[in-house]
């Protein structure tokens, strides 16, 4: 196998190696990335807002009434699924095109699902011995169920993703998104 730096190397197989290092640093120089994140710009913060929105709803739950049972759905089960699926299209609403409002909306919805099961584990505590606690069973259903919402919202965010107006790109993601997720939060936790 020969390497596009040999002598003897085939001179188009060069030029690909070329195309995938950035110009910038084949002419030897190094330039910060065109847009970085700038957290004075409101939209900054309303993606971020939208990536804790359900962690945040799951927190004040536990905090407020620890569910008892494992196996029967409570209204916050359904409530923080429904807020995680809706802050994920509410990232979704502050990106620009199609491919980064859909793979935005999704990724918020994997990372909220990652900070509720985090946050379940953590309210367990001792309770945790031989099966799962009710608040570990509560948190994986809300995060399977915002992320059964997050596909539909990410969907509908790169449909409306040329809409001027970012509230309305919201709105047509969240309802969906929102509906899907308490639907399927009452399917898995329904004893």
């Amino acid at each position: 196998m020969t390497r596009a730096t040999d002598p003897g190397a085939d001179p188009g197989a060069r030029a690909a190696d070329d195309d995938l290092v950035p110009v910038s640093v084949r002419l030897g120089e190094v330039v910060p990335p065109e847009d970085p994140e700038d957290w004075t710009k409101p939209l900054t913060w309303i993606a971020a807002a939208g990536m804790v929105l359900g962690p945040l709803a799951v927190l004040a739950w536990f905090a407020i009434k620890t569910p008892l049972a494992a196996t029967e759905s409570e209204p916050g089960t359904r409530i923080a699924a429904a807020l995680l699926a809706a802050g994920a299209a509410l990232t979704g609403a502050t990106q620009q095109g199609r491919l980064r409002a859909g793979t935005a909306t999704f990724a918020a919805a994997l990372f909220g699902a990652l900070v509720v099961v985090i946050i379940g584990l953590s309210a367990a505590g001792d309770r945790q011995s031989g099966i799962a606690s009710p608040t570990v069973d509560h948190a994986v259903g809300v995060a399977l169920a915002g992320l059964a919402g997050g596909l539909p919202a990410a969907g509908v965010a790169a449909v409306v993703a040329r809409w001027r107006r970012r509230s309305a790109r919201f709105v047509v993601a969240a309802l969906p998104a929102g509906i899907v997720a308490a639907y399927v939060a009452t399917l898995l936790l329904s004893g």
